[in-house]
């Protein structure tokens, strides 16, 4: 897993992203407060068919931006689940979202 910080996302917290590898479940990021988190402070999110919390909880707020980024990134966070970039195309492909780290 690769995480993602605020002042790469815009967001107010950290967003991790991973391939595939052994997965049985379609793409997810899941999110921190800290880039030190523990595995069972993260929340999971799953991105299809729509983006929705699977494990944990996120306020409106951070649930609100979180699908705005995700939206925006989609395919750059969909071609690296499935391995077709690397970490570093998809860290320089991701954009960041206006607003979101003042939260």
């Amino acid at each position: 897993m690769a995480n993602l910080c605020p002042k790469h996302t815009g967001l107010p917290f950290v967003v991790w992203i991973s391939v595939q590898g052994n997965a049985r479940h379609d793409v997810r990021v899941k999110v921190s407060l800290s880039p030190k988190a523990q595995p069972g402070e993260m929340i999971s999110v799953a991105l299809r068919p729509e983006v929705r919390v699977v494990d944990g909880d996120l306020s409106a707020e951070q649930f609100q931006l979180l699908t705005q980024w995700i939206e925006l990134n989609r395919e750059v966070l969909l071609q690296y689940w499935t391995g077709d970039i690397d970490i570093v195309d998809a860290v320089s492909l991701i954009q960041k979202i206006a607003g979101g780290e003042a939260i």
